[in-house]
C-alpha cells in the first residue's frame, strides 16, 4: 500500500522590501499577483507563473538568507530573450552544461538566485 502523495511545492522567498519584490516578479518575470494578506504593509503574497506558484514574505535581516531555486521551463532561450527585452540583469548567459542541460541564471533583488533550465536528455527523470 502507499502512502500520502507529495503533490506540489510553495517555495517562500524572503523579501526585505515586499512591494518592490512583487513588482519585480510581475513586471519582469512575467508572474501574477495571485494573493496578497490584507495587512498594511502586506506580509506575505502569492506569485504564480503557468504551473509554478511562490510564496513571498517580509522578513527582517537577521532572518534573512538567499535561496536557489531551479526553474524547469520548456524553452530557455525564448525565456531569456523575453527577460532581456524586459531589461532583467542576466547573471549566468545561457549555456549547455556538462551536467546535461541548458539554462542561464540571475538574481532577484533580495539576491535569490534563479536558474532556469530544460533538460537536453529527453528521457532525463528529474
Amino acid at each position: 500500500m502507499r502512502g500520502p502523495q507529495f503533490l506540489s511545492l510553495h517555495p517562500i522567498l524572503g523579501t526585505r522590501d515586499i512591494e518592490r519584490g512583487i513588482a519585480f516578479y510581475t513586471n519582469e518575470l512575467g508572474f501574477a499577483l495571485v494573493f496578497r494578506d490584507e495587512g498594511t504593509p502586506t506580509n506575505y503574497a502569492g506569485l504564480k507563473r503557468d504551473g509554478i506558484v511562490l510564496h513571498m514574505q517580509f522578513q527582517y535581516e537577521h532572518e534573512m538568507g538567499t535561496i536557489r531555486l531551479r526553474f524547469r521551463v520548456t524553452d530557455p532561450d525564448a525565456l531569456v530573450a523575453e527577460f532581456r527585452a524586459r531589461k532583467v540583469p542576466i547573471q549566468t548567459e545561457i549555456r549547455n552544461t556538462a551536467w546535461g542541460t541548458r539554462e542561464f541564471a540571475l538574481y532577484d533583488p533580495d539576491r535569490n538566485a534563479l536558474t532556469f533550465y530544460r533538460d537536453l536528455n529527453p528521457t532525463a527523470k528529474v
